[in-house]
């Protein structure tokens, strides 16, 4: 992390210290904003209405505010994420200044209802100044790390205390599942993924088992077992299981892509392709992510989790395109390509959460290259024939931030995987190849249970949409999920 990091809150503040100060201004309301009651020269705001840029930075001459964060709010361009992004900026910037002490005035009018609610409003900037101090600096031999304590100002202190409470338990799952994205695939192998999972949730009493390699083969799980046969790691199929105290409203079960290190086995990848590989597990980290914030919650969900944690290395055991594998389902699989691994060891994870009897699926993997290239970086895609629960996840998204779009699932792109000498091709033609992906793990979901598939392969890795996704990979679909179970 940045800093050692304390949240609080209170009405007004109260410092015997220097101290640094963020506040909100929309240029040209009559109303007198905090920026101007702590007297901010009129040219500066003036300049700031005037330029582009979102935010000024000001070093009074007297007082005890040693630096001031006056940030723009434009009512036509503002979003869901205004105040998250900015916050978790704002506190990244604060890293080179020599403060302790940082107030953050969220005192804000109750108009900005692109919020839905004043309750969200202050949640989403709760969640920047946590996410703002998110780094990944577990193998630096240098760490210096100063102590800051972050004072939240609003009227309603009863309320801004709940939230921040609430909140710090969601971030704590997300930041789970952000560490685990950017573990280094020398130390995540299928059995130390395990572990870790184990060691993190029991504090949340979530029951967390797993199917050995022994295991598997007596049950013919014969897909999650190809892809792993070329490591010298063996693989492991990891379940979680979260049963609420209350009865459950729900029982939802997710299941993740938890692929460790991808090669791309036989169909080896280039160098470049290859360096992010770590993160080809980032949907079980959303699985594991959402059931631990789910747990702390207390949410009435009762939740599966099915993680298919393999290596997908190359070796004289390792499966070859050309390979016919029967899966766990008894539907055999026509190998055209071996990095399309994915969607295999999903194929026999989905038939296993089958047979619990869930009343929703939903899974989520870094499935396929084809989904970044139609909707970029900054969305994931939704694939499902159950209209409802894309538009609700969908919903979700947009508030959360963790964009989500619908792409075309019609029984048209069936034939694109069809094979002459299997039951199904794990490879269609370069069209399309996000929807034929998702049509292969059709295959092997029940059609009596609502099924969503969510392909995180863009939004899952480090990108420039916000302030706290630029620098690590990003923990995508936690917070998204754990607003779509809150919402039963």
């Amino acid at each position: 992390m940045l800093f050692e990091l304390n949240v609080k809150s209170a009405i007004n503040p109260v410092s015997k210290t220097e101290y640094g100060l963020v506040t909100f201004y929309e240029p040209n309301k009559k109303k007198k904003s905090s920026a101007k009651i702590n007297n901010i020269p009129s040219y500066l705001l003036k300049n700031l209405e005037d330029k582009e840029t979102d935010y000024i930075k000001y070093y009074p001459d007297k007082g005890k505010i040693l630096v001031h964060f006056v940030y723009k709010i434009d009512k036509e361009k503002i979003t869901q994420d205004y105040l998250r992004d900015a916050l978790a900026g704002a506190i990244q910037a604060f890293e080179k200044e020599n403060v302790s002490r940082l107030y953050v005035d969220l005192n804000l009018d109750n108009e900005y209802k692109i919020f839905n609610s004043i309750e969200y409003m202050l949640q989403s900037a709760v969640e920047g100044i946590f996410l703002g101090n998110y780094s990944f600096d577990k193998y630096k031999n240098e760490k210096k790390r100063k102590k800051l304590e972050v004072i939240v100002l609003h009227q309603n202190q009863n309320l801004m205390r709940k939230i921040i409470s609430e909140t710090a338990h969601l971030i704590d799952a997300v930041f789970f599942a952000k560490d685990l994205v950017n573990e280094p695939a020398i130390s995540l192998t299928p059995k130390s993924f395990f572990q870790r999972i184990k060691n993190k949730l029991k504090i949340a009493e979530i029951k967390v088992t797993a199917l050995t390699k022994a295991e598997m083969q007596k049950i013919k799980m014969n897909a999650i077992l190809a892809v792993g046969n070329g490591s010298e790691n063996p693989p492991y199929l990891i379940k979680l299981h979260y049963k609420p105290k209350q009865k459950p409203k729900k029982k939802i079960a997710l299941v993740g892509k938890g692929v460790t290190y991808d090669t791309g086995g036989y169909s080896i990848k280039p160098t470049n392709g290859m360096y992010e590989m770590k993160a080809d597990m980032a949907g079980a980290a959303t699985v594991v992510g959402t059931i631990l914030a789910a747990a702390k919650s207390n949410l009435p969900i009762e939740l599966l989790g099915y993680i298919p944690a393999v290596e997908n290395m190359i070796s004289g055991k390792a499966y070859r395109p050309g390979d016919i594998i029967r899966s766990y389902s008894g539907k055999t699989i026509d190998v055209k390509d071996t990095d399309a691994e994915g969607r295999i060891v999903l194929a026999d994870a989905l038939t296993y959460a089958c047979e619990a009897k869930p009343e929703q699926i939903i899974d989520f993997a870094t499935l396929t290259g084809a989904v970044a290239v139609a909707l970029g970086v900054y969305r994931a895609g939704v694939f499902t024939n159950v209209q409802e629960l894309s538009d609700k996840l969908i919903d979700s998204g947009e508030k959360t931030y963790e964009l989500l779009w619908q792409l075309p699932f019609g029984k048209e792109y069936e034939k694109l995987i069809k094979s002459d000498l299997a039951d199904v091709s794990n490879l269609g033609p370069r069209w399309g190849g996000a929807i034929t992906a998702g049509k292969f793990l059709e295959h092997f979901v029940d059609k009596k249970i609502p099924w969503v598939h969510i392909d995180l392969a863009g939004p899952a890795l480090s990108h420039d949409l916000n302030s706290y996704s630029k620098k690590y990979n990003t923990g995508f679909g936690v917070r998204l999920m754990y607003d779509y179970l809150k919402n039963f």
